[in-house]
């Protein structure tokens, strides 16, 4: 496994941020394309909400792991989800991409009003894989196995 460290029962120490996206969606692949693209520092690592480490790391954090909606970023030993992931990465990434970052200060429930509207109609507007996405080897290494 990348960036994971094993210990006796299989609960890995994160090194990391992770960012757990819907494998299958165009929309979230071309996230983490963007996020590859952006993230100079390679400070995020990356997995499938699919694939068998990022349903463990769900399970490990008591989220579900059925009917996922939403991308999940394990950072610091805390998860977050919805709106507030993109506004967190966006202020790690810096330059402009930090401006978007107050918007934090809008109250979650209002800010996941619009993330969840993206969110249920992300396969109508950008359509779906088939299978998850296979990191070319450039950047292999930043996703988890």
């Amino acid at each position: 496994m990348t960036d994971m460290k094993q210990y006796d029962n299989e609960i890995p120490t994160l090194e990391h941020p992770i960012l757990l996206f819907d494998g299958v969606c165009n929309f979230c692949d071309n996230y983490v394309q963007f996020l590859i693209k952006h993230d100079k520092k390679g400070t995020y690592r990356f997995a499938p909400i699919q694939s068998p480490i990022g349903q463990r790391l769900l399970q490990q954090n008591n989220f579900p792991t059925d009917k996922i909606s939403t991308v999940v970023l394990l950072e610091g030993g805390k998860l977050y989800t919805k709106s507030t992931v993109g506004l967190r990465i966006f202020k790690e990434l810096g330059g402009l991409w930090s401006l978007l970052y107050p918007f934090i200060l809008i109250p979650k429930p209002i800010r996941d009003i619009v993330y969840d509207f993206l969110a249920k109609n992300r396969y109508k507007w950008f359509g779906e894989k088939e299978a998850c996405m296979i990191p070319p080897p450039e950047v292999r290494s930043r996703f988890l196995e």
